[in-house]
């Protein structure tokens, strides 16, 4: 059996916090304003899993009123999303995803994302697409106010 989930998220960039994506610091004056450390990608693949799962959204598992989550890494909520797949008997075949995000540029980050994406996923390296466009200077993101991420997961029985 297959499933297939998809993820998105948008956070806005602000001054004094980190800009992560998919487990990377990445340099910048601005980071992704959220709960957790904001990190957008991360966070689409996880719900894209629990999508996939038919088990809600990250919001429903990881509230932002539960103080326990404030400033977590989002490292480990893709973890525990990823042990809940194992648990209703599914692994991860592959993810794709967009990052948008006027700047900085991540074209040199984007190895490294993938890398940590592929551990968190347990899966190879070759099943997890990363890429990274601009808003063309148009909307919160072409203004460099937001960061937004999707991602489109296929789940396997077994």
């Amino acid at each position: 059996m297959f499933r297939i989930g998809i993820g998105h998220d948008t956070h806005r960039l602000v001054e004094s916090r980190p800009l992560v994506l998919g487990g990377v610091v990445i340099p910048f004056d601005r980071g992704s304003d959220g709960h957790s450390d904001g990190d957008a990608l991360t966070h689409a693949i996880a719900d894209a899993i629990l999508g996939a799962l038919c088990e809600g959204d990250l919001g429903l598992h990881f509230p932002d009123t539960d103080a326990q989550w404030k400033d977590v890494n989002s490292m480990e909520l893709l973890g525990r999303v990823v042990w809940l797949a194992h648990e209703r008997g599914f692994e991860i075949a592959n993810v794709d995803c967009n990052v948008m995000l006027e700047r900085p540029k991540l074209r040199e980050h984007i190895e490294a994302m993938r890398e940590n994406l592929a551990k968190a996923l347990n899966v190879e390296i070759a099943c997890v697409s990363v890429k990274a466009k601009t808003g063309e200077r148009l909307d919160a993101v072409g203004r460099s106010e937001a960061v937004t991420a999707q991602a489109i997961v296929l789940l396997t029985q077994g």
